[in-house]
């Protein structure tokens, strides 16, 4: 499985992807990235991604951990949520993963209002 980004072969493109793949292999729903770096100085992607249940989102983001740091990243600067995990932030630094119970994610639908940056949806890799 792959974001559709171009091949720039940049480090943090890498650790952006392993986020995604980590969600994935916990069947995290509608994984997205989003480009934000030119819109905001404090990260430059988001990583989003959703679950079924408070259990399924705990899940999902200690898989985006392991992940990210399978491919050669840091841990997290800080994690906020994980008590309720209804919407559980990551902070990587360059960039933030945001993993919702799919409820959560509906009522705050914090991709429109980052609806004018380039957006990556995770999909799977065609075979060739």
């Amino acid at each position: 499985m792959s974001f559709e980004f171009e091949d720039t072969g940049a480090e943090l493109l890498k650790l952006v992807e392993a986020a995604g793949e980590g969600a994935s292999d916990l069947q995290a729903v509608d994984i997205v990235a989003l480009d934000v770096g030119d819109i905001i100085s404090i990260t430059d992607w988001f990583v989003i991604a959703s679950g079924n249940n408070v259990r399924q989102v705990r899940r999902i983001a200690e898989q985006v951990e392991e992940a990210v740091k399978l491919a050669g990243g840091d841990g997290p600067l800080r994690i906020e949520g994980l008590e309720d995990s209804l919407w559980v932030l990551m902070d990587f630094g360059p960039f933030v993963v945001h993993v919702f119970h799919e409820e959560t994610r509906v009522f705050y639908d914090i991709e429109r209002l980052w609806s004018d940056v380039p957006r990556f949806n995770f999909v799977e890799r065609q075979a060739d």
